[in-house]
């Protein structure tokens, strides 16, 4: 049987989750956003998000017409380190910093609505 640390270390062996948690680290998004920071399309995204969700890594916010994504890992001693680690050793990864300047140019009601 699988433990739950596997199930949390397989589900953020994809490059794509672990962009997500980096993004989602600096605040809550949507679906839109996370797209357009990846520039992959939303269904991919809500696949990454259902999974990191089922692991209990994110949970969904309802912010009027917008669903938002959330880190949730307070409480949870171990989870808070092994993230802390990851997010230490890719600080410096040049597809992070693209990925956080991308950010400063999501606009969701741009994105979102149009």
């Amino acid at each position: 049987m699988i433990t739950e640390y596997e199930k949390i270390l397989k589900v953020l062996s994809d490059q794509n989750r672990i962009r997500i948690v980096k993004l989602l680290e600096k605040q809550k998004l949507c679906v839109c956003e996370l797209a357009f920071v990846l520039a992959i399309k939303q269904p991919s995204v809500s696949r990454h998000l259902k999974k990191l969700k089922g692991v209990g890594l994110i949970k969904e916010e309802q912010d009027s017409f917008w669903t938002n994504y959330v880190l949730t890992i307070k409480g949870h001693k171990h989870l808070i380190t092994l993230i802390r680690t990851i997010s230490a050793w890719l600080n410096d990864d040049d597809q992070i910093k693209e990925d956080l300047k991308r950010l400063r140019q999501a606009d969701r009601t741009q994105l979102c609505c149009s």
